[in-house]
């Protein structure tokens, strides 16, 4: 395949190993920043609710609430009206190392069949759930997609429907790199499937759910208003990446971290150093700039983006809320068109009282 001819964005200069050298790619305290990115407007920042534990994912609800997935708990929580309350447990749930109750998508027909999807390390694998959410919380996990590769860290765990209607699952390699280019591997991919969890209409290979390969560890999927998918993706140790995602796309991992040397792979559209990213969830803002959480990175990148199709382009990203709220984990656009954000300084960072937070955030 060939490359993307989207903008390459190269920022900063590589740091000494011995920096950015960790034992997970999300790393802890971030080493003093070498960032060169061009001074910015930083948004107005509000607090939601705060006194989580270790929250992973976030989407909205079609009457505005929120749902949190606690990663350590097994439990998914309602955010609404500055208030917290369980709305119930996932049985099955093992919280290892980066494992644990990780994504969490809302069904596009929600009000008809008040489904919800969740992303979970088990005793067995990594897999997707599908349950109701009634009047009294939870219903009974239905597994729907089985056998993606766990372990200590790497799991992936983003889930989220796309435009299309189809839901996409990023996984992680689970430590073993060839399996990003094993086709017959669920692991360093992007899947595509239907909501019953079967490989969707329109894939690469119709029947496999892999719609993209040669990924290490993506914890971030946005769309575009006109389609466009993006990815954020966790490096080794020079460059983390976002990337335009493609149908059938190869992004290189193992042999490629970064931008790559002109060949079969597709380039990511931006990249920044280990240290100054470690990018989690991502969303789309109204703007149509790209928006990634930082957790080693401990910041807000914002990532202008104008034109479609071939003729997008990407600006020089912009970084917000340095070392403000200390490790960002997931963002998301919420129906008024701010930002939600949720920090992640329960695990790995340095908790402030009231830590973990859900933050409402306005762009200026």
């Amino acid at each position: 395949m060939t490359r993307h001819a989207a903008a390459r964005i190269l920022l900063g200069l590589a740091v000494p190993a011995a920096l950015v050298a960790c034992t997970s790619d999300e790393g802890g305290a971030p080493p003093p920043s070498s960032s060169t990115s061009p001074p910015t407007a930083q948004p107005d920042v509000t607090e939601v609710v705060g006194d989580l534990d270790v929250p992973w994912d976030l989407a909205f609800l079609p009457d505005g609430a929120a749902l949190v997935t606690l990663r350590d708990r097994g439990e998914v929580v309602r955010v609404e009206d500055g208030a917290v309350s369980s709305v119930g447990s996932v049985p099955g749930v093992v919280a290892e190392g980066e494992g644990g109750l990780l994504g969490l998508a809302v069904s596009p027909t929600f009000a008809q069949d008040r489904t919800v999807f969740v992303y979970a390390t088990t005793a067995e694998d990594n897999r997707v759930l599908r349950m109701t959410l009634g009047d009294n919380g939870l219903g009974t996990p239905q597994p729907i997609l089985t056998g993606i590769p766990k372990a200590g860290n790497h799991n992936g765990g983003r889930i989220a429907f796309g435009p299309d209607g189809q839901l996409y699952v990023a996984t992680g390699d689970a430590g073993d790199t060839a399996a990003a280019q094993d086709a017959d591997s669920l692991g360093g991919k992007i899947l595509r499937i239907t909501p019953d969890g079967e490989p969707a209409p329109g894939n690469p290979e119709p029947d496999s759910p892999v719609w993209s390969s040669g990924h290490r560890n993506v914890q971030g999927l946005a769309w575009g208003e006109d389609g466009t998918m993006w990815a954020s993706e966790f490096g080794q140790d020079t460059w983390d990446e976002l990337n335009r995602i493609e149908a059938g796309g190869n992004y290189g991992w193992p042999q490629v971290e970064g931008t790559g040397d002109g060949g079969e792979f597709v380039d990511p559209v931006a990249t920044w150093s280990t240290a100054e990213a470690s990018p989690s969830g991502i969303a789309v803002a109204e703007d149509g700039s790209v928006v990634l959480a930082a957790l080693r990175g401990q910041s807000l990148w914002r990532v202008p983006v104008t034109g479609a199709g071939e003729d997008l382009q990407v600006g020089t990203p912009q970084r917000l809320l340095e070392g403000e709220h200390g490790r960002l984990r997931d963002v998301d656009l919420a129906p008024d068109g701010s930002l939600w954000v949720l920090t992640s300084n329960t695990f790995r960072g340095e908790p402030r009282e009231g830590d973990d937070r859900v933050l409402r955030l306005t762009l200026r």
